[in-house]
């Protein structure tokens, strides 16, 4: 469940989204200092908002003794009796702007990281003939997604955790990479990472590489 929480507040995809975000926008070197501020703010928000999402569920789902929830709908109808009905109301809307979020933000990280790997155009500000490859992408991605989640009798939330851990499980392999990139002064130059973003980003991949390396260990022996 730690590596799981890590994985899905520190996303690998999110790391390559962000990047292509920002080439996408045209940021400039007068623009920097706004873009880390709308970053670091972003960042906040969403661990606090996480954060209280935790308590919430602990106060209410985790009290009323439905502890073992197989159906995100339970969890909705279990915080009825503690918080009122438009607490559940407030749990489905959650619900929804999460997966469409993930619906349109996920595959579109994926397609910004294979055709910018494989050298071809791509970005939302492109027309379509500017850019097929990388629209076509998109499209097959979010379809089969959709087909995906449709499937009947799929676990939905088992196959949420198991995505979550396998992102916490690639965080190190990501930010070690990133790390070894802005830190060559070949290519930053005056914007090489400082001391202390050395230190939180390697910190982080060491505590993530001791996580998965206990939860592999745990799992084989159980």
């Amino acid at each position: 469940m730690i590596v799981g929480l890590i994985g899905t507040t520190i996303t690998p995809w999110m790391q390559f989204y962000l990047q292509a975000s920002v080439v996408e926008k045209g940021v400039t070197r007068k623009d920097l200092n706004l873009c880390r501020v709308d970053v670091i703010l972003g960042c906040i928000v969403t661990d606090v908002v996480a954060f209280f999402i935790v308590v919430a569920c602990a106060a209410t789902i985790y009290r009323s003794n439905h502890r073992e929830i197989s159906d995100v709908a339970e969890a909705g109808k279990a915080l009825v009796p503690f918080a009122g009905q438009f607490a559940a109301v407030l749990f489905g809307g959650g619900l929804i702007n999460a997966s469409l979020m993930s619906a349109v933000i996920l595959p579109l990280a994926t397609t910004y990281n294979v055709c910018e790997g494989l050298g071809f155009e791509a970005g939302i500000s492109r027309r379509f003939r500017e850019a097929p490859v990388f629209y076509g992408l998109y499209t097959t991605l979010i379809v089969f997604g959709a087909g995906f989640v449709l499937i009947p009798h799929l676990p939905l939330l088992q196959v949420i955790l198991v995505s979550q851990v396998a992102n916490g499980i690639l965080l190190p392999f990501v930010l070690t990479f990133m790390l070894l990139l802005v830190n060559r002064k070949s290519l930053m130059g005056e914007y090489r990472n400082s001391i202390l973003a050395n230190v939180i980003a390697g910190g982080t991949s060491v505590v993530m590489i001791a996580l998965t390396g206990v939860l592999i260990w745990t799992t084989l022996k159980t």
